[in-house]
């Protein structure tokens, strides 16, 4: 009997999201903001996409790592946003076993992903500022799109094995999320067995898609300005900052959020939780949305190439 109880204490079929629930005036604020910024995510990105594919002036491997981080930006915003704002709307917070676990997979999916493409993209500026005379032989079609395909390959392993290993965990009956998706160490938080093995994948996850990453890009920015120091030509050193200084920024936002939310102290349980709940979620959606939203307007932020793709697709599509 003890047994049967057992088992069905740790049978959970479903999850609910607190999100802001116990502030009703600071909800309706946020599902603005969230229905605001999806739309921006959608139009900033999808243009984007839409330039790197048609226009034959844009078919470069920047332009398309370009094209696939905001693919990477929709598809994971378009797996926990919609639900958000269903559930702002209806007030039914609750998700389905399986809805937590596909907002995972994809959710470490495409930060995986996008990880290992930064650190592409910043291996494609080294080439092409420290080799220019070479890229297109080093950065070849074949290369490129190799280099992406193995970014999705590896992030969509890494997220396979993450997310098996956290749903094949017993949840006790709370089934409680103090967040607006089932972010990963959220959702740990309701095991009620030993977890040792998921910190360790997740270390061993956090290694190979945030520290090596960044570890390439630092060391191709470093041989980048040790070139553009040596440029004599002072109009050329700014025309290598300015292709520089949009994806360091991206970096910069990207990497920092992850770093804060996977490396944070574990101090929830100290006085002050409610304060700390609060800057996680905080942090949660500045990761979510605003680094996806950004992505598109850093990118295009005086770039004559994007706008330049613009005023030609428009072009082609309107006059005969």
């Amino acid at each position: 009997m003890d047994d049967m109880d057992k088992n069905n204490q740790t049978f959970v079929s479903e999850f609910l999201l607190l999100g802001l629930s116990g502030y009703p005036k600071t909800e309706t604020i946020y599902f603005v903001i969230i229905l605001v910024m999806y739309l921006v995510i959608l139009t900033g990105n999808g243009v984007l996409i839409i330039a790197s594919i048609f226009d034959p002036h844009l078919h470069t491997p920047m332009y398309f790592f370009l094209g696939n981080l905001s693919f990477l930006d929709i598809c994971y915003t378009t797996s926990s946003v919609p639900s958000t704002l269903v559930s702002q709307i209806s007030k039914k917070r609750n998700i389905s076993f399986s809805g937590c676990a596909v907002q995972m997979f994809v959710a470490f999916a495409m930060g995986s992903t996008e990880c290992l493409l930064l650190g592409m993209m910043a291996f494609d500026r080294y080439v092409a500022i420290c080799n220019p005379l070479r890229y297109s032989i080093i950065m070849s079609k074949e290369v490129y799109v190799s280099m992406a395909s193995a970014s999705g390959f590896s992030g969509g392993i890494n997220s396979v094995v993450q997310t098996s290993l956290v749903m094949r965990l017993p949840f006790c009956g709370y089934n409680v999320i103090n967040d607006f998706t089932c972010e990963v160490l959220a959702v740990l938080k309701l095991a009620c067995a030993d977890i040792s093995l998921n910190i360790v994948t997740i270390a061993i996850s956090n290694m190979a898609f945030l520290v090596l990453p960044l570890l390439l890009i630092f060391f191709s920015y470093v041989f980048i300005l040790y070139t553009i120091l040596r440029m004599n030509s002072a109009s050329g050193r700014r025309k290598a900052f300015s292709t520089c200084s949009a994806h360091l920024t991206v970096v910069g936002i990207f990497y920092g959020t992850l770093f804060i939310m996977y490396t944070k102290p574990k101090s929830q349980d100290l006085t002050g939780e409610d304060k700390f709940g609060i800057s996680d979620k905080v942090i949660s959606l500045f990761y979510g949305l605003v680094t996806p939203m950004l992505n598109p307007i850093i990118y295009s932020l005086r770039n004559k190439d994007v706008k330049a793709a613009i005023k030609y697709i428009l072009k082609q599509k309107y006059i005969p």
